[in-house]
């Protein structure tokens, strides 16, 4: 099973938070958030909140199928552009400086592991073999 939660138009580029996500890919649940809770950056904070929003959203979801924190771990996480907020700062002899705030979205996925339903009818038309097209000339 996968949970998700996406935090949007945070005000940090998204090249200082993939810094971060970097870190957590792959990882428990249990060490993603111990290595967040220890980085020094501030997109840290964030992470590790929308992180404890996916952990909440795979617990409390309304399936048949019950889910512990512990098995979770971090299957996707990925940091987008947002929006860029353009400002001007004033410079000498009446010129000025533009100065762009950079805004990211980040997506983080979560899950024990388990495969859907839906994900196994997908998989199973992936890979079904293609037809193969034969040209004849006559």
């Amino acid at each position: 099973m996968e949970a998700r939660a996406v935090q949007r138009d945070i005000g940090i580029p998204a090249t200082k938070v993939r810094q971060v996500i970097d870190l957590i890919r792959g990882k428990s649940v249990e060490e993603a958030l111990a290595i967040l809770q220890y980085s020094p950056r501030f997109s840290a904070r964030i992470i590790e909140k929308t992180l404890r929003s996916a952990i909440a959203n795979a617990v409390n979801r309304d399936d048949e199928v019950t889910i512990d924190a512990d098995e979770l771990f971090v299957s996707r996480v990925f940091a987008d552009e947002g929006r860029t907020l353009k400002r001007l700062r004033p410079r000498a002899r009446g010129s000025a400086n533009r100065i762009n705030k950079r805004q990211s979205h980040v997506t983080i996925i979560v899950s024990d592991g388990r495969a859907t339903v839906n994900q196994t009818a997908v998989d199973q038309t992936d890979e079904a073999p293609a037809e193969a097209v034969v040209d004849t000339e006559e």
